[in-house]
């Protein structure tokens, strides 16, 4: 029973040594975060400032959630400073040189613990030269107005845990253009109000700037990417371990939270994707109600949102454990076709020029390839075909990082500490069967380094994970009734 220990936990019992979390615990802070140290921030507010010139940003916060679950700060104004707290904005002077982070008065220390406040204490906790009362900001506004200050504030919908830009900025129009509604979104109106209160104040978008900024990671992000990586790898090997006939994809799901929340993350990063049968053909299916069949196929997309990070690893397994010879064939043209594409990226070069070579790199395996299924050959040649055309759909992939689909730049080619997935989809269309893989990649100054690679990939390494106990089978052998 080599994998008794790694579930103890789960069945009531003590996690051993052996199978302790490779994640370090949360630090007792708990007025900052801990995913970095306040060096990161303050470096990323000195790059704003370079970039401002004389000009000011300000970023307003998140405001409290709106049911008992854990507060969740937005991306843009965490990645400036890492301050967990409802509502409160930072003001980024370029002319001072010095931030100024407004903050209400702690209000839920009686229920929710210590809480971060303003006055010196906070300020050096955060590293931001001065934590004043928010109250003050107005007066900090008008005074701005009165010097003619340009402004820079974030104009997108802003971005929290589980979703990305997209998103965001789809509900915000969506919102906005319901006749039944018409609220503006939150940006809009702190532009409005800023505008209001300081008429001479010129408004610029901040975004752009912070955008290239998170487009490029750096060291620290690039580990924490790793770490982030590694725990969605858990959760994506918990749900094969646990696949079988008569389960749900539901419970595949379950077995991956279990993962994630072992290793302290703070929820999804995405709904989770477990698509079985002819549910693969869409590539956001998330209900998870199927009841897996013997015979299918199984695709499992799901990762956590760590830290204010999150990963996207897909995978591709048989329900029972053991790929048809059928089933074979197709995942095994299209195993060797997305790697051709995964070995045509590297640093310097442009996206047409990875699709051509990709492309004549697909043209040879398709010819050396014993076809026994003229749908299956079709399958492939079809997958094949954008990238030896130079066009591929949907580019190649997206790019990752404190979201599922992360903030991107126009760039002429791939640049080192460019971190993004590739997850192209082959189907036959009218048996509603699809597989989609994806990982996760890192570019270096060398070449590509794939983060999720230790997250089984091969037909021999899928069917040997497989065959090892799931959660629900190992808490049948302890718990048997």
């Amino acid at each position: 029973m080599k994998r008794l220990a790694l579930v103890v936990l789960l069945l009531g019992c003590v996690v051993t040594a052996q199978q302790a979390p490779l994640s370090p615990r949360p630090a007792e802070a708990p007025y900052f975060t801990d995913a970095f140290p306040p060096e990161e921030f303050a470096a990323r507010r000195a790059a704003v400032m370079k970039q401002i010139g004389d000009a000011v940003a300000i970023v307003q916060g998140a405001p409290e959630m709106s049911a008992e679950v854990a507060f969740r700060q937005n991306n843009q104004f965490f990645y400036l400073t890492g301050v967990e707290v409802p509502r409160a904005i930072v003001v980024i002077d370029g002319k001072t040189q010095k931030s100024t982070l407004f903050l209400g008065p702690p209000r839920r220390e009686r229920y929710n613990g210590p809480e971060l406040g303003p006055g010196d204490e906070a300020a050096r906790i955060t590293g931001i030269e001065a934590v004043v009362e928010r109250d003050s900001f107005a007066a900090v506004v008008s005074q701005l107005g009165q010097d003619g200050r340009v402004v820079y504030t974030p104009l997108r919908a802003e971005v929290r845990g589980g979703g990305s830009g997209g998103e965001s900025t789809a509900h915000a129009k969506a919102t906005a253009s319901d006749p039944w509604d018409g609220r503006p979104p939150r940006e809009t109106a702190f532009q409005q109000k800023l505008q209001a209160s300081a008429p001479k104040i010129a408004i610029k978008d901040l975004d752009p700037m912070i955008d290239a900024m998170r487009f490029i990671k750096s060291a620290r992000e690039i580990a924490m990417m790793r770490e982030v990586t590694r725990i969605t790898g858990e959760g994506i090997m918990e749900a094969m371990r646990e696949a079988a006939p008569g389960r749900f994809e539901y419970e595949l799901t379950a077995v991956s939270e279990w993962a994630f929340r072992r290793y302290n993350s703070q929820g999804p990063g995405y709904f989770p994707l477990s698509a079985t049968g002819s549910n693969t053909v869409y590539t956001h299916y998330h209900r998870g109600l199927r009841k897996l069949q013997d015979g299918d196929i199984v695709q499992f997309d799901y990762a956590p949102d760590y830290k204010y990070y999150t990963s996207d690893i897909s995978r591709v397994f048989p329900a029972n454990g053991k790929f048809t010879a059928r089933q074979r064939e197709f995942y095994e043209i299209y195993l060797r076709l997305y790697q051709a594409l995964m070995a045509s990226i590297r640093p310097g070069v442009t996206i047409t020029e990875v699709s051509s070579d990709a492309g004549a790199r697909m043209a040879a395996i398709i010819s050396a390839f014993k076809f026994t299924d003229p749908k299956i050959k079709d399958a492939a040649t079809r997958f094949a075909a954008p990238y030896q055309s130079g066009k591929p759909r949907n580019g190649l992939g997206h790019g990752l990082g404190m979201e599922v689909h992360d903030v991107t730049i126009r760039r002429d080619s791939f640049q080192p500490g460019e971190l993004f997935t590739i997850e192209p989809a082959i189907q036959i269309p009218d048996e509603s069967l699809a597989m989609r893989i994806e990982d996760v990649i890192l570019i270096t100054e060398k070449g590509l380094e794939n983060l999720s690679a230790f997250v089984p990939i091969e037909i021999a390494d899928i069917e040997k994970l497989m065959r090892e106990p799931g959660l629900s089978d190992l808490r049948a052998k302890t718990n048997p009734r």
